[in-house]
């Protein structure tokens, strides 16, 4: 049985760990609100990009000037994934689910017998991947020193993956992150983003009475500046969304956390009561034995 000075240590400990969980937990609530209305507001911007972009792809998709970054480059033998996570952990199954949704799809891919490269964004991600799929990887990049993620971050992804395409290091991109839905839910989702999603062939009726545009200057050079735009910008939105769904995870695993060292210092402090009540009645029925046998 634990001593009195023991048990006191324990209450006091764990009442430490509570202060400093709830001080977390409300700092995450500060930071999600503006995470969440910034990813909140990058979505429709970053929706209507890409389905302009599909629209206006649909034209030249066939042409043998197309750019790359809208029709790849023909082959589907090389997959590059852009795996982004947090840069801290304490934020329960946030980064387990990415890197378990990325461990998932390349095992589906190579067992399709294709080759996958990985490019992480965020410590966790890589720490996570590389125990098994260190061969895979082409590069990781970190922003632990930057105290909140712009759109230059992704411009210089954005970039970074440009010149691996026009150097023929992949076939097809895409991204894997944490979606962000609520606070207690983040889904871990999967984005083309090389080649450009088109749309489908059979659109309906609504879509076939759609009018025709001609544009000035022509399809490809529009699409020649617009495809880098774009494939930043959806960069930008998934860093967004991470990092929105980092707090919202991270302020319920603080929340949690706090609950339960509340429920361990209501037990450690029963117990310590029953341990001091034992420690009296033993001392008592001690001091009436011995004035007994007096």
């Amino acid at each position: 049985m634990a001593s009195l000075k023991d048990l006191r240590g324990r209450i006091n400990s764990v009442k430490s760990t509570r202060k400093i969980t709830q001080a977390m937990k409300m700092v995450a609530a500060a930071k999600l609100r503006r995470a969440q209305a910034q990813a909140e507001a990058a979505r429709p911007y970053a929706q209507r990009m890409e389905r302009m972009l599909a629209s206006l792809g649909a034209a030249v998709v066939g042409s043998p000037d197309a750019p790359k970054m809208l029709v790849g480059t023909g082959r589907d033998q090389v997959h590059l994934l852009i795996v982004v996570t947090a840069e801290r952990g304490l934020s329960g199954a946030f980064n387990t689910n990415a890197g378990r949704f990325a461990r998932a799809r390349i095992r589906a891919l190579e067992a399709e017998g294709k080759t996958v490269k990985v490019l992480t964004v965020g410590r966790k991600g890589a720490t996570y991947l590389k125990r098994e799929l260190a061969s895979r990887f082409v590069g990781e990049i970190s922003y632990a020193n930057i105290k909140r993620i712009g759109f230059e971050q992704a411009d210089e992804i954005a970039t970074r993956i440009t010149a691996m395409l026009e150097a023929g290091e992949f076939d097809v991109c895409s991204l894997i992150y944490n979606r962000f839905q609520s606070v207690i839910s983040q889904v871990a989702s999967e984005q083309r983003l090389i080649p450009a999603p088109l749309p489908a062939n059979d659109a309906g009726p609504a879509d076939a009475a759609q009018a025709l545009y001609e544009y000035e200057p022509g399809e490809e050079e529009l699409l020649s500046a617009l495809l880098p735009k774009n494939l930043a910008i959806q960069i930008y939105r998934a860093l967004l969304e991470s990092a929105a769904g980092f707090y919202g995870s991270q302020m319920t695993a603080m929340d949690n956390a706090t609950r339960n060292a509340g429920d361990m210092i209501n037990r450690l402090t029963l117990n310590y009561n029953r341990t001091r009540q034992a420690n009296i009645t033993r001392e008592l029925i001690e001091i009436i034995s011995g004035a007994e046998a007096v």
